[in-house]
Parts: structure tokens; sequence; C-alpha cells
């Protein structure tokens, strides 16, 4: 099928629709790793009644924007979607892309300025999790796009400096025998990239024996290693929600200090951290500036990453946080005069017993986003000024559109590219009443 290439959406594919058929209608078929403005040769894999999904098989009229892509792994692997783009106009097009979001789901239309806040496009993550293979022989890797086949690879250009040598160097050593039970790794490096925690992902019938004796030969042959963590398996991804999982053994140090402008973070294994190493002091920037008061309410507080600044400039901090792992950092990372609460934040929003409103609310939510149930209660409460943090568009339309429905208006809006090469955008949204 020939296709033109209308626009990218959301997800990382291109948009193309094909003629009216026989009833009159036109069907939207989705692409990935192309171009506005390119016409393809692509070969359906899915089709539902108007939509289909596609793979490229020949580019016939190629984008004069078209680079070559800095990895060897570029579409074979999951992980990224838009290395064949130059960089400035990937941040153009996100920028596209979260004004129609917001438009084509909730009718919101973002009036003023996106403000654009880019990331050196490569070497960016300080946090990366890999599939691993024991057997012919030890590979670290990804699924393949698309599927849940393996993808061993000898590296990551997203990937920070440090964990790409440690990549390098456990291919090298075979793994060190690395057992059979461990399905995934993830190396989490500090903000100078000069340390790292290994935390991996076991079957249920984990020997300790065997995973501690697994893990004192890796802290014995990779000096950069501070410790190794294994938990149970549970299949996530990293931007879904924290949740707890169930904890095996522990070998080395547990937890990682990580460097920013406001003070030193405590990253223990298996808590959530925001993986941009270059962005984090922008980010929390765009979230607590301009704001000064007597009370906020910090709700997905995470680790306190937006807490401890924000108990700089307000007397009273309510930090809300549901993961145990979290929680334990958030009480270590913040001031005497934070409140912390270890709740769901829904549930803790339901349940607060009626005080005076906040001057300021800083929510981070999951990918989900809030709900209804949080932005009706958050509307309720009636904070002058709301900061939402956001890593999904739709969500984050959704989300708005009860704020704006209820006398807020957005004040400012921040695109933050937290993960080049790939679709993802991050955002936070100024809204005030």
């Amino acid at each position: 099928m020939l296709l033109s290439i209308e626009k990218l959406v959301y997800g990382g594919d291109g948009l193309a629709r094909t003629d009216a058929g026989q009833d009159g209608r036109s069907m939207a078929v989705f692409v990935p790793f192309v171009l506005p403005g390119e016409t393809v040769e692509a070969e359906l894999q899915q089709q539902k009644p108007g939509l289909a999904r596609g793979s490229v098989t020949r580019l016939v009229e190629t984008s004069a924007e078209r680079v070559e892509p800095g990895c060897p792994y570029f579409q074979r692997c999951g992980g990224c979607h838009y290395q064949h783009i130059p960089y400035a106009r990937q941040l153009e097009l996100k920028a596209q892309i979260l004004r129609e979001t917001l438009q084509r789901i909730a009718k919101i239309e973002l009036g003023g300025e996106i403000r654009m806040h880019p990331s050196p496009p490569w070497n960016y993550r300080n946090r990366t999790r890999f599939q691993v293979q024991v057997a012919p022989e030890f590979a670290l890797g990804f699924f393949r796009f698309g599927s849940h086949e393996f993808l061993p690879v000898r590296e990551c250009p997203i990937s920070s400096p440090l964990i790409n040598r440690t990549i390098a160097q456990l291919t090298e050593l075979g793994g060190l025998g690395c057992p059979a039970v461990i399905e995934e790794i993830e190396l989490f490096a500090d903000a100078d990239d000069a340390k790292m925690l290994a935390t991996a992902f076991c079957l249920a019938d984990a020997s300790k024996n065997d995973l501690r004796r697994s893990a004192e030969s890796l802290l014995s042959q990779i000096s950069c290693l501070a410790g190794v963590t294994f938990f149970s398996s549970r299949r996530r991804s990293e931007e879904d929600s924290p949740a707890d999982v169930e904890l095996i053994t522990q070998v080395g140090e547990t937890l990682i200090p990580y460097k920013t402008s406001h003070g030193i973070y405590q990253v223990s294994a298996g808590a959530f951290f925001q993986v941009n190493r270059h962005l984090l002091d922008e980010l929390v920037a765009a979230v607590v500036e301009d704001l000064e008061g007597e009370s906020a309410l910090d709700l997905y507080a995470g680790g306190g990453l937006f807490t401890v600044p924000l108990a700089e400039k307000f007397r009273h901090i309510f930090a809300v946080e549901s993961s145990q792992i979290s929680v334990a950092d958030l009480r270590k990372n913040v001031p005497a005069s934070v409140k912390v609460i270890n709740s769901r934040t829904e549930e803790y929003l339901r349940n607060r017993q009626r005080r005076h409103c906040p001057d300021l609310v800083v929510l981070d939510p999951p990918r989900a986003g809030a709900g209804k149930a949080v932005t009706r209660s958050l509307v309720e409460l009636g904070a002058k000024h709301v900061r939402y943090v956001s890593c999904d568009p739709a969500t984050l339309a959704r989300d708005l559109s009860t704020f704006l429905s209820s006398g807020y208006r957005i004040v400012a809006t921040d695109l933050f590219d937290l993960f080049p090469q790939t679709f993802h955008i991050e955002t936070v949204v100024q809204l005030a009443r």
C-alpha cells in the first residue's frame, strides 16, 4: 500500500489516510519510523474497521530532514522512535503533538508559547533496565520492536557512559555466572556518573545463596558497582506507577546519593527517580519557581524531588506518597518541618480533614494521570496555584479539563524533553484561579 504521511502522533507513529473505499470512508494507517511529508510503501499488519497499523517496506519519497540514526539497533530495538529525525526537529514535533493532543481530547487551546527545555540528545539516561539472557551465552538486551523477542545489545547510546561501560564489561565477563532465574537487570548511575546500583528482577524460585554469590562476584569485578538488590519479577514499565515489589536479598550498598542543586537525595534500590541526568534542576525550577507561602501539598511525592525545594519556600509542607520504598527515602531527604503521609493520593484527599486551603498543590502522577477522583477533590480543595507534572499528554488533557471547567486557567506550559529519541513528553502546566 502506498501511503503519504500527514503528521506524527503521540506514540511515535506517522499518520496516513487511505482513499475512500466502497463505503465512502477512508482508513487511518499508523506507521512507525517516518517523517511528515514522506511517501512510503507499507505492509499492513493489524487492521480494524477504520484503522490499521503497518510497517514500511520502502521509502518512496524521503524527507530531506531524515538523518542517519545514532544507534546500530534503531528500528530493531523497541526503545527509541525518533533517531531518524534531527534533534531540533524532534522538539518542534513534540510541541505540535502536545498542542494537538490537548485540543483533540479536551478542546484545550494553548494560547501562549510552550517553553521548551531540550536535553543533550545522547547519553542522558541515569537508569536503564535490560532483559537478561543466560543461555546459550550471557547477554544484556531489550525487546525487539513490537514484540517480546530478545535483542542482545552491546551498547545503548541514550544511556550514560558509565552504564555503557558496564554493559561492555558484563558482556566481556560472560555475566560472571549470572543465575538463570534473573530476568532483568537495572543499572542506576549517580549524578557524577561514577558509581551505580544494580537491581535484578528474578523468578520466584530464586535461591538467596546463589543470588548473593552472584552479587559478590559482580562487586569484586566491577569497581563502580556499589550494591546489588534482588526483587521478585513483576513486569512493568519504569514510567508506570511506582509500586513496591518483593525484596529477596541485598548485597553491598542499598541506596545511592544523588546530587542536585537543592542538595543530595537518598535514592534506594527499587525507588522511582527521574531518569534524565541533565534536566533535574530545570524541572524542579519550573515547578517551584516564583511561589512561596504558608503551606504546600506535594502529591505523588516520590523521594522528595520537589518536596525539598518547596520546604525552602513554604512553612508547612504535606508530602503524600504510596510506595513504602520511596516513603523511606522521602523521610530521610526532607527537613523535619515536612509532614510525610504514606498513602495513596485519592485516599488521602478523600479522608483529609477539612483544614485551611494550601497555597500550592504540586502533583506528579504516573502515566495513568491523576483521574477524576483526585482532580475533583483538588478542585474542591481550591488551592490558588496548581503545578501539574505529566508524562502523558492524553491523561494530562483529561485531567486539565476538570480544572479548566472549574475556574482554573493555564498560566504557563513547559515541555521538558526528558527522553530524546523517543516519543515521550514531560510537561509542567502551571494553573491558577
